[in-house]
């Protein structure tokens, strides 16, 4: 006998221009409460029921190019600043659920994955907590 189950990480409502509004609000406002010392900005990005969300710090003001590589200091740094590093990606369930994929560097993809709290399902900003484990240093 078939079931039907509800995939958290499947399918997903287009995110409305105004909710798309909302939600960078909220993400930027809870990035500011809880990782400014760690993120100096994000990049919030919608394509159809997708929320990528990127961050970018400042990096450590001893750091410089390696020896021989012809790079400048100034370079170096800017190229550091630039360079975004993906934490993670919401996709929208409707009525303000989301679930969460984490963006795995070994694998350089979106891998679904439960909330801070255990569930499937959580606001933008459970989702940005999760990827923010890429800010902890």
């Amino acid at each position: 006998m078939r079931t039907w189950t509800r995939d958290p990480h499947s399918g997903g409502v287009k995110i409305p221009k105004a909710l798309q509004d909302g939600t960078r609000a909220r993400l930027l406002a809870h990035a500011e409460r809880h990782h400014a010392a760690t993120c100096s900005r994000l990049d919030i990005r919608f394509h159809s029921h997708f929320c990528y969300i990127d961050a970018y710090h400042e990096p450590d003001s001893r750091a410089g190019p390696l020896p021989g590589s012809g790079e400048t200091r100034e370079a170096f740094l800017e190229r550091l600043r630039s360079t975004p590093t993906h934490l993670c990606r919401l996709r929208y369930c409707g009525q303000d659920q989301w679930s969460v994929a984490f963006y795995t560097y070994s694998h350089e993809a979106y891998e679904p994955c439960t909330m801070g709290h255990g569930g499937f399902y959580g606001t933008p900003e459970d989702g940005l907590d999760v990827g923010a484990v890429y800010l902890q240093g």
